[in-house]
């Protein structure tokens, strides 16, 4: 099979395709043929050798993907040869086959297209499973989001409707707001062009938002911050801006609170709450209630193109590898 391997930490472009043997599932594993599967910020991490796992030389990229299940492994169940999939992965997705965890598998919807699979599961699972499950959002709070128009960000925008907030989003240009407001963005802030901590207090009267989902840091990180009500509190999602510092008396003075939220935690010790917002999510995409947004797709021998969109933040919505 072909596979964009990384044989070295490097950038985008060391990735090369090649020709490799086709993975054999395990047990409790299912082995795919990728139809499609998207390219995640932490790909980028990954090959860079910082990423939360280091796979072994040589490994494809890739932690998420759809296709057919081929192969079943003995202790398989829930799937069988024929069904379509959607997965999240350890690594592999950038290949014509992979195999994936049994528990990491899920059912794609009959009406839901090959690229729209692909992208679902990490970009909604990891914002449902902060906003709904760390932050605890209300209905009637007010969730503010910077990044809005991205990979996560736009889905954080929908989730946080779905849930009953007011939704503040936050983006770096009118054409990204834009995009925001077409999911649901209650009102828009240009953190380019306005202080975000001004802007948030004139929009909630003073208050303050009640969450924020924060997938930047950088910079924007203390204005967020400041823009808290008393008891906000800010989620701690990823670092394209850099990694901020916290300093404690900032929470204590409002009794604010800053949560980390990783999805790896639920896949490895809260399955059963992953589980739930995955189900949570793909009835809310029946209802009409999410519309995912893929805006660009790449063959697979492109995959280090694509991952130089995201990585030059010009990205809008999700970017899809189409493999078969």
């Amino acid at each position: 099979m072909r596979a964009m391997i990384c044989r070295a930490w490097g950038a985008p472009s060391e990735l090369r395709l090649e020709e490799i043997d086709a993975p054999q599932p395990a047990a409790d594993q299912i082995r795919i043929r990728i139809l499609a599967s998207c390219v995640n910020y932490a790909d980028t991490i990954m090959i860079k050798g910082h990423y939360q796992t280091r796979p072994d030389f040589p490994f494809a990229p890739g932690l998420e993907a759809c296709g057919e299940v081929t192969e079943c492994g003995s202790a398989v169940t829930r799937f069988k040869p024929g069904d379509r999939v959607m997965a999240m992965l350890g690594y592999g997705g950038f290949a014509e086959q992979t195999v994936a965890s049994e528990i990491d598998c899920y059912n794609v919807p009959d009406s839901m297209s090959d690229e729209i699979a692909a992208s679902f599961l990490i970009g909604y699972v990891s914002s449902h499973v902060a906003i709904r499950w760390q932050a605890k959002l209300e209905s009637g709070e007010t969730l503010l989001v910077l990044g809005a128009s991205g990979g996560v960000g736009l889905t954080a925008v929908e989730i946080g409707k779905a849930l009953g907030a007011t939704v503040i989003a936050g983006a770096s240009s009118a054409e990204k707001l834009d995009v925001a407001r077409q999911h649901g963005a209650d009102e828009l802030i240009n953190y380019k062009a306005d202080s975000l901590k001004e802007r948030v207090a004139t929009l909630t009267g003073g208050k303050g938002a009640n969450v924020c989902y924060d997938p930047v840091g950088g910079e924007l990180f203390d204005q967020a911050l400041s823009s808290l009500a008393w008891g906000g509190r800010i989620l701690v999602i990823g670092f394209v801006g850099g990694i901020p510092q916290i300093p404690a008396n900032r929470l204590l003075v409002k009794n604010r609170s800053a949560m980390g939220s990783s999805l790896r935690y639920y896949r490895e010790l809260r399955p059963d709450l992953l589980r739930a917002s995955v189900e949570e999510l793909t009835g809310w995409w029946r209802d009409g209630k999410l519309k995912p947004l893929v805006t660009q797709t790449f063959p697979l021998e492109q995959v280090p193109a694509a991952m130089t969109e995201l990585l030059e933040r010009r990205a809008i919505g999700r970017i899809v590898i189409t493999v078969a």
